[in-house]
């Protein structure tokens, strides 16, 4: 009788010791897959053993040529950035992997004023690109190199803001935290603000996922919107419920100066960024997408912080201090 085991996949991850690349690889071992890091070294060097991982260094700017003669079931590029560096790695890896899983963005929509799906416009990388667009034009072409090369052997995931443990942006670990401390909470906006956001190991899930399931196309892959409120309400009942939340509006925030892109950890009150935390999901829901309870989320995030010994100073998401003086001047 024919075994229904699926036999371990060979997987080859560009980048694979940050954020996103680590959770992926964890979760291609805990699946019993065989992982082949190609990077620099740079990044947590010997962060998995080499029993487990084979690493191979080298610069993918420069030269792949390490790579060459050997072949894997997929490569998933979790590094790519420069259009010119994604393209030499796609002619580099033309006859060595079956499928190219390549890590996007929803930066490359063009418009992030209205509710967007997978068809939506994305940038154009020329002349005419406003600089804070760059990154997401820079995105957009490096899809397009991807799928012309690889067609319906490509996938291209489309993440929004990600979040979890490894998560250094702080913005996200800051609220856990900030409502661990009590008293007075700085809350931006209103109740019924959306947000948007994906647990990173939902991410390294689905990603994994096109790779064993053979997904192809462009998906959109974040959580489903939900109210600010009802994320503040979840930090401060999991975490410290005597705590006070105070709400100041986005009129307040932004007449007293704050930057607002996340002047305010997670807070957007830019009208061009209107949509940014409603984009449409439905067709990586339909196709598999898992996602864990908000209170995991919450509480792994904050169990990781806590272990990490909190963010290095003057990297936290809103200084105490800022805080503060805002509360006074406006609450």
């Amino acid at each position: 009788m024919q075994s229904t085991t699926p036999r371990p996949l060979s997987l080859l991850v560009l980048g694979g010791t940050r954020f996103v690349g680590r959770t992926l690889v964890e979760a291609a071992l805990a699946e019993g897959h065989q992982v082949t890091l190609f990077n620099r070294g740079r990044t947590a060097p010997g962060l998995f053993p080499e029993a487990e991982v084979e690493t191979v260094v080298g610069d993918r700017t420069a030269d792949l040529s390490a790579l060459h003669g050997r072949h894997w079931d997929a490569v998933v590029d979790v590094a790519g950035y420069e259009p010119e560096v994604v393209r030499r790695s796609v002619t580099a890896l033309g006859g060595s992997a079956g499928r190219y899983v390549f890590v996007s963005s929803l930066s490359v929509l063009a418009d992030q004023s209205t509710v967007q799906d997978e068809d939506g416009e994305v940038l154009v990388l020329d002349e005419n690109v406003l600089p804070h667009q760059l990154y997401g034009a820079r995105k957009a072409a490096c899809e397009r190199i991807v799928l012309d090369a690889y067609g319906e052997r490509a996938a291209v995931v489309r993440p929004g803001m990600i979040v979890g443990p490894y998560d250094t942006t702080d913005r996200f670990p800051y609220w856990p935290r900030r409502f661990r401390r009590g008293g007075r909470v700085l809350l931006p906006g209103d109740p019924g603000d959306p947000a948007q956001f994906i647990d990173v190991r939902d991410l390294a899930g689905w990603i994994l996922g096109c790779v064993t399931a053979q997904r192809a196309g462009i998906h959109n892959v974040t959580g489903r919107t939900l109210p600010f409120g009802e994320f503040f309400a979840t930090c401060r009942e999991l975490v410290n419920p005597s705590a006070e939340p105070v709400w100041l509006s986005s009129e307040q925030l932004l007449n007293a100066g704050l930057d607002p892109w996340m002047g305010v950890p997670m807070w957007i009150a830019d009208p061009a960024c209107a949509a940014i935390n409603r984009v449409d999901v439905s067709r990586a829901l339909a196709a598999g997408l898992t996602l864990r309870p908000l209170g995991e989320t919450i509480a792994d995030t904050l169990a990781w912080d806590t272990a990490r010994g909190g963010p290095t100073a003057g990297s936290e998401g809103l200084s105490a201090a800022e805080e503060e003086r805002l509360l006074r001047e406006l609450a």
